[in-house]
């Protein structure tokens, strides 16, 4: 899976954004038509895009573009124009507001008629599919299960808080009076589903982007709960995302450790051993399953083991 702890919103309608995107540290860079983008400047930013993606150097970045939903009348242009136009530099189209399975398998098809028109691999542009109204949410085991391009579904707070009728103003942060985290359930419900498809869950914005320890604060829930990622609407938000979303040095040296360890005990030279202690803890088979999460997170964000292990004389 491509790394995404830090996903930057950047707006197609600023030239000068689009220019300094490509320089920072994000893992993954959405160039947004959608609410970013005000109606009367949509068409010039789809154009502002498509140069962008062409010319552009993004440095290995993960490279998508959110068209805007399908309750308007911008969205087949917006995905026309941007595939069409820059389909060879394009990862993923981001389709917003999603509400059901059937608004996935439209832009699939869609996708399928424009790489085959014009001469691209066909299947390889993915989808992101964000979650922002209670239809979403009711609908997202058949959104996720909705076509193969499908890599990442994602937490749309502001607009779900808007549709559910949520009593606060602050954008993913905790509400005073209320005794616990209102997101956990809509979170665990999206992840639930990404993780029944094996694709990757992904929280959104933090709007006080300037608050970069509230931000911090809200990014450790959801990357507690397993979350891949966040939306970064702000360069200080990137370092921030970029660490909460990989493992700390010592669980990442951990985790590799007790899969040598578990790999040696269980050979013929080990002993062909299913359970053994690793100094004070006993590991298995679930050990390792729980072992290559962390190593897979840590060796996505490119870190570095600082330990090794050496099997018993």
């Amino acid at each position: 899976m491509r790394p995404r702890r830090s996903c930057l919103a950047v707006p197609g309608s600023s030239v000068k954004m689009l220019d300094k995107a490509q320089g920072l540290p994000a893992d993954q860079v959405f160039l947004d038509l959608e609410d970013a983008v005000a109606p009367l400047a949509k068409p010039d930013a789809r154009k502002n895009i498509v140069a962008a993606l062409n010319d552009g150097d993004w440095g290995g970045k993960t490279r998508v573009v959110r068209v805007n939903d399908l309750t308007t009348p911008w969205t087949y242009r917006d995905v026309i124009e941007v595939v069409e136009g820059a389909g060879e530099n394009l990862d993923c189209i981001m389709l917003p507001k999603v509400q059901s399975a059937a608004q996935v398998e439209w832009l699939d098809l869609t996708l399928t008629q424009i790489e085959k028109t014009m001469g691209l691999e066909v299947g390889r542009i993915g989808i992101e599919a964000q979650i922002e109204n209670a239809a979403g949410l009711v609908n997202v085991d058949a959104i996720a299960a909705a076509s193969p391009r499908i890599e990442t579904i994602i937490f749309g707070p502001a607009d779900f808080m808007a549709s559910i009728n949520m009593k606060s103003l602050v954008v993913g942060g905790l509400i005073p009076g209320y005794p616990g985290d209102p997101y956990h359930y809509i979170l665990m419900r999206i992840l639930m589903a990404a993780r029944m498809h094996d694709l990757q869950a992904i929280d959104g914005p933090f709007l006080q982007i300037r608050d970069v320890d509230a931000f911090r604060e809200v990014a450790t829930r959801s990357a507690a709960l397993g979350f891949d990622g966040k939306w970064v609407l702000h360069p200080g938000q990137i370092d921030a995302a970029n660490e909460v979303y990989s493992p700390a040095q010592d669980d990442y040296d951990h985790a590799e450790l007790i899969l040598d360890a578990y790999e040696h005990y269980t050979s013929e030279a080990g002993g062909k051993l299913g359970a053994v202690m690793l100094g004070d803890e006993m590991i298995d088979e679930a050990s390792r399953k729980m072992a290559l999460v962390i190593s897979a997170k840590g060796r996505a964000a490119g870190m570095s083991r600082t330990t090794s292990f050496t099997p018993p004389a």
